[in-house]
């Protein structure tokens, strides 16, 4: 078994890490923070905006402030981390402040594509009301009302 992982943190349009050896990752994704050694077995999750800490060969921890992503381990020695978004640094709080930005945009987001979802409805719910409620000139309920009532009067 290899006493090492291999590490690689890339962007859409950066790699930040590239092949790495680290002795040890910390992550977290929705169920909760979870860490790999070597020898970890084959591994996909979809991790949330956080803060990903890793361990070098020289005991020392690095970090990354991550936008979400997929984090992936192969073969027990390589693990790549692919993201939205991504900060290097040694300064834990300031990595957690940003962590923290990233969460608030990630909300922010999410609550205007339900206020869109619910507007986009409630038109739709209205288009369909218009065209289904009877008894009103130039929809398609008052097609059927004014032919019940034409045939009514002939039967008379």
């Amino acid at each position: 078994m290899s006493r090492a992982l291999t590490l690689t943190i890339t962007t859409p349009t950066r790699v930040l890490v590239a092949g790495l050896e680290v002795r040890a990752v910390r992550a977290e994704d929705e169920s909760g923070s979870f860490g790999l050694l070597p020898g970890h077995t084959d591994f996909l999750t979809v991790l949330p905006a956080s803060v990903l800490r890793w361990r070098t060969a020289d005991d020392v921890t690095h970090y990354c402030a991550q936008g979400g992503g997929l984090l992936t381990v192969e073969g027990g020695t390589r693990v790549a981390v692919a993201c939205r978004q991504g900060t290097l640094g040694d300064d834990l709080a300031r990595l957690e402040e940003e962590v923290e930005r990233l969460r608030a945009a990630e909300t922010d987001i999410a609550r205007k594509a339900r206020v869109e979802q619910m507007r986009l409805h409630a038109n739709a719910v209205r288009q369909l009301m218009r065209f289904l409620r009877p008894a009103r000139p130039g929809t398609f309920g008052a097609v059927g009302a004014e032919a019940a009532t034409t045939d009514a009067d002939e039967v008379a």
